[in-house]
């Protein structure tokens, strides 16, 4: 009778990897111990080495260790000092965060408890408040730096990119789901990726519309058949718009890249208070979703995510789901390809996997891109979107005045163009509003690879040593007052358009990176704008105003009651902004809409 077979887990790996520095202090501590106490006699030592080699063996380690690890200190600190001084007098370091926790450990139980309870990506902005924007939060004796400062934003991804990477740390959290791909990838590899894929990304196959209009007018037609249907009182029933638009935007995103849906669309919108439909066209759509807490989970554990996984697999059923779907149409399309012997046309290669498989990159390779591309197709669009139905919401002038200019340069019927897009000043800018105060990754990180500088406001310079992990928030950049004008915290789509643009963001344009910037800026920035912008013409073509409904949230998504007069937008907020890798409304965007009356 076979023994059951065990596959080590996501974390064995990583775990093992890390076996020999968890390891070597201790082991080197017992063999000082030993030695002492084999070879050395009692009588003719010091009094204190005498009491130590007196010691069981247990303690005699014990207290090795806790000298071993001082010196150790000593030496990392007299080291650092070496290497600052290279830079010269002026380079500063980063301010410290002290508690009076060991190696700042009360971070760990704080951060997780933000994670769950709070405003999104509050644990890491309370910090920033705290310490002027530039902070060194110290995790377990490691530089755990994070920063909202434009100059230090800039020179980590633009001016000085060489020196960080995404780092191991990050890509072994993310690896059992992205993989090797684009977003997952550093170096030689990363650039791989990049130069493979940034051809598909062109202007004219971006300005290509028909897949965003059928599924926009699917969409469109469900949430008209719903506000039609009234509930026992007599009352307009409300949908989830942000679980419509993560369809949307999945489907769309499938059939950019793979010429194939996942037909998610197809499933029935929710009602409020009843449980998710749970049928084939959700699972794919359902397991993005678990995929991203599993993920979160991990980060959220930080440098002991490895030992809870150890033998099991957070992400593994998920992936099964997406694979499923994945996986036979690559491999349809690499056995066409086969089938023709070589010969190809331009009608072969009109999605991104014709155009990998053209270019002869591995099953692998394919899958990963695949994974990656879609995950940011989705849930970056998705949550824009259903942030801007939010704020137009909280805002029937500013609906109305972008009604006026989709009705002006659009009309009232046609599908919107790249040019009409050009044309619409106040929809780019009721957008980039959005994306100030949601950008779709409010914290964003990188590794040093070498000891540099951190240019930073003011002149001054920060020495960031080798390993450093580097923590950005454009989120809260995005929402400083000392960058955007006291109004910061209002939504006005008009700053973009009048002279408070030239004043802010015209004379300092690393204020607003919401997808980043430098070499490693967005592939699909331009990508999703363009179907952002499709959708919310489509959508206020035939709706003429939104109305949230608290009452049809799910209970405890509502803002909590204690945020009421806290500073910034937390404090008048009426949705839960959550942050899941993405950003996006916790339980949903409840909404009722009215649609545009037909004239006969």
């Amino acid at each position: 009778m076979g023994g059951r077979i065990v596959i080590p887990g996501a974390g064995f790996v990583p775990a093992v990897r890390t076996l020999p520095r968890l390891l070597s202090l201790p082991s080197i501590a017992y063999l000082v111990s030993d030695v002492l106490s084999r070879q050395c006699e009692p009588d003719n030592l010091p009094n204190a080495l005498k009491l130590l080699v007196e010691l069981p063996w247990y303690a005699r380690t014990g207290v090795s260790l806790l000298f071993l690890l001082a010196g150790r200190a000593v030496l990392k600190h007299q080291a650092r000092r070496w290497d600052r001084k290279r830079y010269g007098p002026d380079v500063l370091d980063v301010p410290y965060f002290k508690t009076w926790w060991p190696w700042n450990l009360s971070f760990i139980p704080f951060i997780l408890d933000s994670m769950e309870n709070g405003y999104s990506a509050e644990g890491w902005i309370y910090f920033l408040d705290e310490y002027n924007n530039t902070v060194n939060l110290n995790l377990l004796g490691g530089d755990l730096i994070i920063t909202s400062e434009p100059e230090s934003i800039r020179h980590m991804l633009s001016a000085d990119y060489a020196s960080y990477e995404k780092g191991q740390a990050f890509r072994d959290k993310v690896f059992s789901a992205l993989g090797n791909g684009l977003f997952n990838s550093d170096g030689e590899t990363w650039k791989f990726h990049r130069n493979m894929t940034r051809p598909f990304f062109s202007r004219d196959r971006i300005s290509q519309f028909d897949t965003l209009a059928h599924n926009s007018d699917k969409a469109i037609a469900k949430l008209l058949s719903r506000f039609e249907e009234r509930s026992e009182d007599g009352k307009p029933i409300a949908t989830d718009f942000q679980d419509l638009v993560q369809h949307f935007t999945l489907d769309s995103s499938a059939e950019f890249l793979f010429g194939s849906s996942t037909q998610s669309l197809d499933t029935t919108l929710p009602y409020p208070h009843t449980s998710r439909s749970d049928n084939a066209n959700s699972a794919f759509a359902e397991a993005f979703r678990r995929i991203q807490e599993d993920i979160l989970t991990r980060f959220s554990l930080d440098i002991l995510w490895p030992w809870f996984e150890l033998w099991s697999d957070r992400t593994r059923e998920n992936m099964s789901v997406i694979d499923s779907f994945i996986v036979p149409i690559m491999d349809e399309r690499i056995k066409e390809k086969q089938q023709k012997k070589g010969e190809s046309s331009d009608e072969d290669r009109l999605t991104l996997l014709d155009d990998l498989i053209h270019k002869g990159a591995s099953r692998k390779v394919i899958k990963d891109q695949m994974v990656n591309i879609l995950v940011a197709g989705r849930d970056s669009t998705s949550g824009t979107l259903s942030f801007a139905v939010y704020l137009l919401a909280t805002d029937p002038g500013a609906l109305a005045k972008l009604r006026a200019e989709i009705l002006k340069h659009v009309g009232p019927t046609d599908y919107p163009t790249a040019q009409h897009f050009k044309e619409m000043k106040y929809l780019r800018a009721v957008l980039d509003e959005t994306l100030r105060f949601f950008p779709p990754l409010p914290i964003n990180e990188r590794t040093a690879i070498r000891s540099t500088v951190l240019k930073s406001s003011g002149g001054k310079s920060f020495y960031i040593p080798v390993g450093t992990n580097l923590n950005f928030s454009v989120m809260h950049m995005h929402r400083r007052k000392d960058l955007w004008g006291p109004d910061a915290d209002e939504f006005d789509p008009d700053r973009w358009l009048d002279e408070r643009y030239k004043k802010y963001v015209g004379s300092n344009p690393f204020i607003f990176l919401p997808f980043s910037t430098g070499p490693r800026n967005c592939l699909g920035q331009q990508f999703a704008y363009n179907t952002m912008s499709f959708f919310l013409v489509r959508l206020l073509q035939k709706f003429e105003a939104i109305t949230l409904v608290p009452e049809a949230q799910p209970i405890g998504t509502l803002p909590p009651p204690e945020w009421k007069g806290a500073p910034g937008r937390k404090g008048f907020e009426k949705i839960w902004p959550s942050y899941h890798l993405t950003q996006s409304c916790k339980g949903g965007l409840w909404v009722h809409m009215t649609p545009v009356k037909v004239v006969e």
